[in-house]
């Protein structure tokens, strides 16, 4: 599947453009990082505060590539228009190219047509400057990578996962002897106020009304919740396990603040 164009990956090979995906501050595959420099690290890449592109995609011989271009917009333009079912030829331009790396950071599920299955082209440390072959994180066993795509998951359905919890459910109250990780997640989240994490690991988007729909996290834990409702968190050391936060009298001041700091898409 050719989602439209081609661009120049190494040894001037044209390559078919599969998918693309944003690397910016405010909006990047959570699968790969906590934040945005962790994301970018993991791809050799420099955490400019603009951000890139990223397209995937293969050559020729069927080998996997992923083109880092530094014009957003196109890539964001690109994305948009594939979302809305039509056609955009996503073909950035050579001096906006900042890296092309072998390999997928991310699972693709289509191939183009008319070229040999998907692989890892061969290792050349003068054309690639070394870098090792890009791979997907881990998702087979919980930890960091999973626990990061659960959180995505619970955020793209929150009302099927709202429906299960109990309207009663209650935000750890002074006094009380709450879940000891719950209670240490909460510190964290709320020392992100005075000590500003870094960039992407609060971010905020659209949902329904003129509810936000928030994401924070951090070593070990990921937290998803809408400003005018409760929280999920999932944590490293609890396999599996969804645990949800209760307004009470606390919650509500800790996103309307989150919000406020967090960084937001463009559009």
């Amino acid at each position: 599947m050719e989602r439209g164009g081609a661009v120049a990956a190494e040894d001037d090979d044209a390559l078919f453009v599969l998918t693309a995906v944003l690397l910016t501050p405010a909006q990047f595959p959570s699968v790969l990082g906590d934040d945005y420099p962790e994301a970018c690290e993991r791809l050799g890449l420099e955490p400019y505060a603009e951000g890139y592109g990223l397209v995937l995609g293969q050559d020729g011989s069927g080998a996997r590539w992923t083109v880092a271009t530094d014009d957003v917009t196109l890539v964001a333009c690109a994305i948009a228009a594939w979302d809305c079912g039509m056609e955009y030829d996503l073909s950035p331009s050579e001096r906006s190219v900042a890296a092309v790396l072998p390999g997928w950071p991310l699972n693709v599920a289509v191939s183009a047509p008319g070229v040999p299955a998907p692989h890892d082209p061969e290792p050349d440390p003068e054309a690639d400057g070394g870098r090792p072959v890009l791979v997907p994180p881990d998702t087979e066993q919980w930890g960091p990578a999973q626990r990061r795509l659960g959180a995505d998951e619970i955020a793209l359905q929150w009302a099927v996962w709202r429906e299960q919890v109990e309207d009663d459910v209650e935000f750890v109250e002074a006094g009380e002897s709450p879940n000891e990780s719950v209670k240490r997640v909460l510190e964290e989240v709320r020392a992100y106020l005075s000590d500003p994490p870094p960039p992407g690991r609060v971010r905020s988007a659209f949902a329904s009304g003129e509810a936000r729909t928030l994401r924070a996290d951090g070593p070990g834990w990921s937290m998803v919740a809408r400003t005018d409702d409760i929280a999920f968190l999932l944590l490293d050391d609890e396999p599996g396990e969804v645990l949800p936060v209760g307004r009470g009298s606390e919650l509500p001041g800790l996103l309307e603040a989150l919000d406020g700091m967090a960084l937001r898409p463009a559009a």
